[in-house]
């Protein structure tokens, strides 16, 4: 049972940003602009990030999670590295903080059952930063499968090595998006794991075709990389019904129906809205605070598409990737 926000005719909820690098940014510029939103203040342990980002929204910026807390907040949000987020969440949450982590919940799948009992102990309101699903043309493929029998699902999520330095590959970085959207798509369980990886020009994988069977069913595909100098990010859906394609990144999505004996179907393509998925994500945290009702993504999701991305790389036929080395952890403030 999450417990909606302590004074609930209070009409400012007040939220911190934990973690403000590219995603961090994002959330402080978002949450300024959400009505009965205040950013109360932003936390990062580099001076001159923290510092550029209070500047740069006009609110407090402060070095660590106890200076942040003084500053009095409801709930936070946590982008800061994955191999840190049981830690600060489970602080927050233990001073009755509600928390939206970012994806992946956490490193491993214990350290996020760790975030789970504590929120579920404290009565907060935790919530998992996937922010696909709140991608318009998502939606709009969600609501065309809607009560269809669903047969088949491929994902296609590529593009060129990130910039940024990461220690996780593709699995973690990029497909845990699309397991938690087959899913989602599917309301069902993934039971069958089928993963080739190869590590090509990354230390860790950077290529990954993986394969899945659901409970109910439903055979799903997905193919991602870091090789491809572009970005793409396809959708296909095949129900007994119809066919449904979507660009998620131009947010186009066509859907194929009334199949003929003769190979004649009809096509048209599909209203899609034009919602920033940050802010519908962050809509639906501070909504689930106010209201005390379970977030759109919970916790439970989240580990369970966490336990699909390791088994994943724990089970690696035919991969020429080397075995995953625990990260260091830090312990933050």
């Amino acid at each position: 049972m999450v417990r909606a926000v302590k004074d609930s005719t209070r009409k400012v909820l007040r939220v911190g940003v934990v973690g403000v690098g590219i995603m961090g940014s994002n959330h402080a510029r978002v949450l300024t602009g959400l009505p009965g939103v205040e950013l109360t203040g932003v936390v990062d342990p580099d001076p001159a990030q923290r510092d550029l980002i209070g500047r740069l929204i006009g609110c407090p910026a402060v070095a660590d999670l106890d200076a942040l807390v003084k500053l009095g907040v409801d709930a936070v949000t946590i982008a800061a590295p994955t191999h840190l987020h049981r830690d600060l969440a489970v602080a927050c949450i233990e001073r009755g903080i509600h928390v939206l982590v970012e994806k992946p919940i956490a490193s491993s799948v214990e350290e996020g059952r760790d975030i789970l009992v504590a929120a579920r102990r404290a009565g907060v309101a935790l919530m998992v930063g996937h922010v696909e699903r709140f991608n318009p043309a998502v939606q709009a493929i969600k609501q065309a499968i809607r009560g269809e029998d669903i047969l088949s699902i491929a994902i296609t999520r590529v593009g060129p090595f990130p910039p940024r330095m990461s220690n996780v590959g593709v699995v973690i970085d990029l497909a845990v998006h699309d397991i938690d959207l087959i899913r989602w798509f599917t309301d069902s369980d993934i039971v069958e794991v089928q993963p080739q990886l190869s590590s090509a020009v990354a230390e860790r994988e950077d290529i990954a075709l993986l394969q899945f069977r659901t409970a109910s069913g439903v055979l799903a595909h997905i193919n991602t990389n870091w090789l491809t100098p572009f970005k793409a990010r396809n959708v296909t859906v095949a129900t007994r019904g119809k066919y449904v394609m979507g660009d998620l990144l131009t947010r186009q999505v066509t859907e194929c129906f009334g199949f003929q004996p003769d190979g004649a179907y009809s096509m048209r393509h599909l209203s899609v809205g034009h919602d920033e998925p940050l802010r519908a994500e962050l809509i639906a945290f501070v909504d689930a605070i106010r209201e005390g009702k379970p977030p759109a993504v919970t916790g439970e999701e989240g580990v369970a598409s966490l336990e699909i991305a390791i088994r994943c790389l724990d089970s690696k036929p035919n991969s020429n990737v080397a075995p995953r080395r625990p990260e260091p952890r830090r312990v933050a403030g």
